[in-house]
């Protein structure tokens, strides 16, 4: 009976949540859906950022990280029960970051596989970046 209800809850949670992977894109980019760019504050000034996404860093240049003060900067500026979009230098970083979001909290992720070697390489709208 624990194995049939953990089984009904593990497929239950997945329903509610989901990770797409997917390169930039125009569509993606005039979909309105809020991106998340969670480089470091030296790679925004050397690349800038795709147009719109919100800059809120993950790990920073030593690879250390501050999951909370991450979510609580991300929940103030997205809101998570709707689908985002994150995006890295590779998308090795939102690899990670997507499965934690979408596995731990049930938040619909688009994973921006190629990140903004991707986006340069389409030569996608780029703005640069200014700090607050």
């Amino acid at each position: 009976m624990k194995k049939i209800f953990l089984s009904i809850l593990v497929l239950s949670l997945s329903l509610f949540a989901s990770i797409k992977n997917q390169d930039a894109s125009y569509e993606l980019l005039n979909s309105n859906i809020p991106i998340v760019d969670i480089r470091t504050p030296g790679e925004w000034k050397e690349t800038g950022l795709l147009k719109g996404a919100i800059p809120i860093m993950l790990f920073d240049e030593k690879g250390n990280y501050d999951l909370k003060v991450f979510l609580e900067k991300l929940n103030g500026n997205v809101d998570t029960k709707k689908p985002f979009a994150i995006i890295c230098r590779t998308g090795s970083r939102t690899k990670i970051l997507a499965q934690f979001l979408s596995q731990k909290l049930n938040y619909d992720v688009i994973n921006m596989t190629n990140g903004m070697v991707y986006v340069k390489y389409k030569k996608l709208p780029i703005t640069p970046y200014r700090s607050n």
